[in-house]
């Protein structure tokens, strides 16, 4: 039991005092200007991604340029944007989802707007697989103890994405975005990633908030520490089976790789339970690699679940998550797989003793990994990295320069995104880059 309570502090500490902070209204930071990529450097595709039969959008969808280590996501309506260097428009593009057939198409064949690009569903054919509880267990185990063959334990460097969104109700209090450059350390040595900002803007509007402002503390770091891969404590622990229950649930496929859907949720029969987690994991069938995942916090008890994220509040406040979910992905590379991509989505009450009715809030993180390479030279350690405690919010400034990024990849921002954003910025004020 001891062991237990250790562990879920822990856990309250990693995974919950990095997210909400609540303070008095501060004024923006100083803001300076930017000097922009050369875009000769690179040409830009923007499409949409469609299930073939059901002509859904596919979400969160990898796209890669072959042949490189360059990519994105499509975002929540199934868009995307890729900026592809000059030197790579002969490549072709390979577009991955679970339960979908690649789609590699020439770059040469894209329209430069408005390609709908269209995935196959995979016909899978189930073989005599019969997979029990005992079977989920010791799959997981193999899962942990394959980590260094599947992912390789060596320092890799990304360029990255991040996003972080806050809005009242629905209404958009501010959106923020940014390059940042990420050494992902070995986890076999148990340091942190280190980040720095390269590139960054925020548009906020502070007046649509009550008497409070509410800004997300670590939440890129927050992005990092789901990784299961590099960390599964955050999310599990060492005695994970007194914890947890797992379960074979199904069997999909990405391309011609079949995926193993292993399910777990917290036991009920703990004694008055801290809240924990439930969710999927996707397995590669054949080399026991976590492809993705996605898991839900147990919010059921509202006092625990209210502390895990209140960082600091004011006097007379209630506060409390009504959903807390995340999602982890991975792709493959030289036969190891990378970190791909990580979000959180985080709904909470606010409610003031002197009000009557509760108020409303949600924020959204996620950080995509963009361009990648190995790190071969002797780790050094950045003093001037970022702190896991970093209010992003107070970093950045703001910006309304439409061509901001560059040559940077982003993940394209969904129409309600775009539209805070002009409601919100600012003609005047300009970004910031960070060097």
């Amino acid at each position: 039991m001891n062991k237990m309570k250790s562990y879920l502090f822990y856990l309250r500490f990693i995974i919950g005092l990095f997210f909400f902070f609540l303070v008095i209204i501060k004024s923006e930071a100083q803001i300076n200007p930017i000097n922009n990529a050369d875009s000769s450097s690179f040409k830009y595709f923007k499409g949409t991604i469609f299930d073939s039969k059901t002509k859904n959008e596919l979400t969160f969808a990898s796209i890669t340029i072959s042949g490189s280590n360059i990519s994105t996501i499509s975002n929540s309506e199934g868009n995307f944007l890729i900026k592809i260097p000059t030197d790579r428009q002969d490549a072709n593009l390979i577009i991955s989802f679970l339960g979908y057939k690649d789609k590699v198409i020439s770059i040469k064949d894209l329209n430069q707007e408005k390609n709908l690009l269209y995935l196959e569903p995979v016909n899978i054919l189930l073989k005599d697989v019969v997979v029990n509880v005992m079977d989920a267990n010791k799959i997981f185990v193999n899962v942990l103890n394959n980590r260094s063959k599947n992912y390789g334990d060596s320092a890799i460097q990304i360029i990255g994405f991040y996003r972080e969104s806050i809005k009242k109700r629905r209404n958009y209090v501010s959106v923020l975005e940014s390059i940042v450059d990420i050494q992902k350390m070995p986890f076999s040595i148990g340091i942190q990633d280190q980040v720095n900002i390269l590139k960054g803007r925020k548009n906020a509007d502070y007046t649509k908030l009550d008497t409070v402002n509410f800004k997300l503390e670590g939440g890129l770091f927050s992005a990092l520490f789901i990784d299961l891969i590099k960390d599964p404590s955050n999310i599990f622990s060492e005695n994970v089976f007194e914890l947890y229950n797992f379960h074979f649930e199904d069997i999909t496929q990405i391309n011609d790789k079949q995926v193993l859907i292993i399910s777990f949720k917290q036991k009920l029969s703990i004694e008055d339970p801290d809240p924990l987690y439930s969710g999927k994991l996707f397995i590669d069938a054949k080399s026991l690699a976590i492809i993705s995942a996605n898991f839900q916090l147990n919010v059921e008890n509202r006092i625990k679940a209210g502390l895990i994220f209140t960082r600091r509040k004011p006097k007379g406040v209630v506060i409390y998550p009504t959903e807390v979910s995340y999602q982890i992905d991975y792709r493959q590379q030289n036969n190891k797989w990378i970190f791909s991509y990580s979000r959180g989505d985080i709904s909470f009450k606010l409610n003031w003793n002197k009000w009557i009715f509760n108020t409303t809030y949600s924020t959204t993180f996620e950080l995509v990994n963009t361009n990648w390479e190995n790190q071969d030279s002797k780790l050094q350690i950045n003093n001037q990295k970022l702190s896991p405690y970093v209010i992003m919010s107070d970093k950045i400034s703001k910006s309304a320069d439409v061509d901001f990024w560059g040559e940077y990849n982003i993940i394209e921002p969904e129409k309600s995104i775009e539209s805070a954003i002009k409601k919100i910025k600012s003609k005047n004020l300009k970004g910031i880059l960070i060097q």
